[in-house]
């Protein structure tokens, strides 16, 4: 199982740096922004005419009270103005959101397959050290999270700076002093609003990478449910996702809580701006500077321009979590790749021999851990290769470099006297068919199942390799035959799984094959007929076998004994048994009681 001890991610660094790079993500659809503005600009400008409409109202009652004047036609048509404004208002609103909508969608969709083609460009050894819990959170929650507040924070910020501009400008050419009043609440409020996201962004930052976690160990759970429920571990691991529930528990409410306090704080704010905008206004109204209309449109004024405010520190909220997940995502997508190749050399599989040679071979995983010591190997074309040895012997790790899976710290391998170095990975992989220890069919059909490495492939060469594999009569009886879907409830056996990835591998028809324990998890009589298969296939090809029961390697051109990295004995098997070494200890192992 994974993800027990392995190494999270660093914590984000900050939030300019992690928007700057999601600003990369917007550059492409600056004209939707634009039209998105253009459209708020409008929605705002009809939202600040408004209160100015309402005053002409107010003063028309005025003018009845004082001079008896009714003015029904002009408290009708400003009315009929009024309605027909805030009716634009709302449709500009609308259309904004549609297009601030398609924008963060495709950011995300973008973001997404950034990450797909990322993780294939990661070497393994990014995913040895990762959960992969952790890895789906990112490209799941995160890229969500980062969607949804995106298009909540932009459209937001666009209609608040509009409206806050205009608002101001409209209240400038009321009163200056009476503006200068209303403006002495904002700096508090930007004050305040800075404290709480200084606090609450490390609480924000904490809770994406607790749900990273909590993700991981759910996603390990369930994948070893089966070990779990052996070995009566329920409880255990129910205290350490109890222990990690607590944890974003904890973090989520922090950030929360305080992201939370920002609406308060800004309505408190706000409402002491309008006391002092209704005292200051009573004052003025006394003295005879104003009339009752000028304070109406005041307050309204106040008001609108208090919203902008408020929209702020709910969108400083959003955009905190925003920058946590995309920070998280961004250091995924800056993960170091895989050298990029230069390939200067091709091998077609139709004419590759199959002779390999490895050529004082170093490796280690890490600087302080080495696994293969100078090893070196002629592997003639044709030949059937044993690799045997006690585990950790490096028998896996010789094949993971043989397929480039990760690159030797010193030393080369040469396929038909090429360089593996001087071939593209894409290249290399294609001469090599796999059967491994642990099976992986996706959900599909039998038939994509099987193509998987030969798309070409017709059924009369899938049908051969199912009955050479001894799978014809099973396949043909699921209903549907090759058209069954395989899926995680489907009813196939693992055996069964393995033997349909064995045939997966004949159907591939690579020039050379690696079996690593490729019959495990058949039983005897079954492994028996496999072999006989395995055997054919290998014919004229190139094969490196890796096995833990010497009895189905007696037949190998040449055996390798690995231990501790180092290639201890090589030979036959009866060269081999002959020496009374290690290989003969490891045989005759297997026999006793």
């Amino acid at each position: 199982m994974q993800g027990r001890n392995t190494r999270m991610a660093g914590k984000p660094k900050n939030m300019r740096k992690s928007f700057a790079k999601l600003s990369g993500y917007l550059k492409p659809y600056t004209v939707y922004i634009i039209i998105a503005i253009i459209l708020s600009v409008c929605g705002a400008i009809s939202m600040i005419l408004g209160p100015k409409l309402l005053g002409n109202i107010t003063k028309y009652s005025q003018d009845f009270i004082t001079t008896g004047d009714k003015h029904i036609d002009d408290i009708t048509k400003t009315g009929v103005i009024l309605i027909c404004i805030y009716a634009g208002s709302a449709i500009c609103d609308y259309m904004c959101g549609f297009f601030m909508t398609g924008v963060s969608q495709r950011v995300s969709n973008k973001m997404r397959s950034d990450i797909s083609i990322k993780i294939n460009e990661l070497p393994l050894s990014y995913f040895d050290t990762r959960s992969f819990g952790d890895v789906l959170s990112r490209v799941t929650n995160d890229v969500d999270t980062i969607s949804q507040n995106l298009n909540q924070a932009l459209t937001q910020i666009i209609s608040s700076v509009t409206l806050f501009i205009g608002v101001f400008i409209m209240m400038l050419t009321l009163s200056g002093w009476m503006t200068l009043i209303a403006l002495i609440s904002i700096p508090l409020s930007l004050i305040l609003m800075m404290l709480v996201v200084s606090v609450s962004q490390k609480y924000f930052r904490a809770q994406q990478t607790a749900l990273g976690k909590l993700n991981g160990h759910i996603e390990e759970v369930y994948s070893g449910h089966n070990v779990i429920k052996a070995f009566n571990q329920e409880d255990e691991e129910y205290e350490v996702f109890a222990k990690l529930n607590s944890n974003l528990q904890s973090s989520a409410w922090k950030s929360q809580f305080l992201s939370g306090m920002m609406m308060p704080i800004m309505q408190f704010i706000g409402n002491l701006s309008y006391i002092a905008i209704c005292v200051m206004g009573g004052l003025f109204i006394v003295a005879g500077k104003f009339g009752l209309e000028y304070i109406q449109m005041f307050i309204q004024y106040t008001r609108l321009l208090n919203q902008p405010i408020q929209q702020i520190g709910q969108i400083t909220n959003v955009l905190q979590s925003c920058a946590a997940a995309s920070e998280r995502v961004f250091e995924f997508l800056e993960e170091p790749s895989m050298p990029k190749e230069n390939p200067s050399n091709y091998l077609d599989k139709e004419h590759v021999e199959g002779k390999v040679t490895f050529k004082n071979v170093n490796f280690g995983y890490s600087k302080d851990r080495q696994i293969i010591f100078d090893f070196n190997c002629n592997v003639k074309p044709g030949n059937k290769i044993a690799i045997v040895g006690p585990t950790g012997a490096g028998k896996t790790t010789l094949v993971n470099l043989l397929m480039r899976f990760y690159e030797v710290d010193s030393g080369s391998i040469l396929i038909d006297d090429i360089p593996t170095t001087s071939i593209s990975r894409e290249n290399v992989a294609s001469l090599f068919g796999m059967v491994l220890q642990d099976t992986w069919l996706f959900e599909g059909t039998l038939r994509d199942n099987l193509k998987f490495g030969n798309k070409n492939a017709t059924d009369e060469e899938i049908e051969k390799a199912l009955k050479a594999c001894h799978m014809d009569h099973f396949v043909h009886s699921l209903p549907g035959g090759l058209d069954y879907v395989l899926d995680e409830n489907a009813n196939v056996s693992a055996g069964q799984k393995q033997l349909l990835t064995i045939a997966r591998t004949m159907i591939e028809n690579s020039p050379m094959l690696i079996l690593d324990e490729a019959t495990s998890s058949v039983d005897t009589r079954t492994e028996v007929l496999i072999q006989k298969a395995m055997d054919k296939l290998m014919e004229g090809r190139t094969s490196f076998v890796i096995a833990h029961r010497l009895s189905t390697i007696k037949n190998a051109d040449l055996i390798l004994v690995l231990k501790d990295g180092n290639v201890i004995e090589q030979g036959n098997h009866e060269e081999l048994l002959a020496k009374n070494g290690f290989y003969a200890s490891l045989y005759n192992s297997q026999f006793e009681l």
